[in-house]
Formats: structure tokens, C-alpha cells, sequence
């Protein structure tokens, strides 16, 4: 089944993202290479894709995974987890209907 990772930034975490960004983006292209990821990205703070120093205020991650535990359980061990990048994390099961 699918699971939407949507996580919130803390405010000013883009120093944070940076430094923790090589790892969290090897995770995600692991879910990629094994054929799981729907879509993963950030979301700017500003209404730009470019937000420069404005950053991001939170990501979205939507893959496949055998359950929620195993869902959150990834979600846990994200390296932006452990850096303090997010205050808050939400694993919710998704039902793709499009495309």
C-alpha cells in the first residue's frame, strides 16, 4: 500500500536541511531504485520554486510500504529526523485514484 510522509519544518531549518540533505536524499533514491517512490519534494516556504533563503516549511513523500508501522518506522529514521529539520511528522495511508 501507499503512505503519505508529510512532514513541517521547524522555523529556520534550511541550515539544518543542507547539512542533512546528502543522506535524506540517498533514502529516498533507495525508495526510487527499488521501485516504491510516487513523489518526493519540499515544499517552499514562498510561492517560488526557488525559495533561496526563505526554504522550505515542510516535505511530502508518498511511496510504497508493507505497512504503516513500516511506513512510520522509515519516516522515524529519516536523516532530517534526526537532524531536528521537522517538528512534526504524519504517516497517512494513500489511495491513488489518478493518473
Amino acid at each position: 500500500m501507499y503512505y503519505a510522509i508529510i512532514s513541517e519544518d521547524v522555523d529556520n531549518s534550511l541550515p539544518l536541511r543542507m547539512q542533512a540533505r546528502p543522506a535524506h536524499l540517498l533514502r529516498v533514491e533507495a525508495l526510487k531504485a527499488d521501485g516504491r517512490l510516487v513523489i518526493a519534494g519540499p515544499h517552499p516556504a514562498i510561492d517560488d520554486e526557488n525559495p533561496g533563503d526563505a526554504g522550505f516549511s515542510g516535505s511530502l513523500i508518498i511511496a510504497r510500504f508493507e505497512s504503516l508501522a513500516d511506513a512510520e518506522a522509515w519516516a522515524a529514521d529519516d536523516p532530517y529526523v534526526a537532524a531536528g529539520v521537522y517538528r512534526k511528522v504524519t504517516v497517512k495511508p494513500f489511495k491513488q485514484v489518478l493518473p
